[in-house]
């Protein structure tokens, strides 16, 4: 893992998730609220394991 994950990356890395599963790049207006709800829920779950892991040294 890298030695330090930024809060940027982590929003990076959900809203590239959600537009993978989610098969698009950008939502549509009707799918605005439920894409960005996701995106907020993937970054949310990353960050409680980035948070929850016992890192070796």
């Amino acid at each position: 893992m890298a030695p330090e994950v930024t809060d940027a990356d982590v929003q990076a890395a959900a809203l590239q998730y959600v537009r993978k599963i989610a098969g698009m790049r950008a939502p549509s207006a009707a799918n605005t609220e439920a894409f960005d709800a996701a995106v907020s829920a993937v970054a949310e779950s990353t960050q409680q394991l980035l948070d929850a892991l016992v890192l070796r040294r």
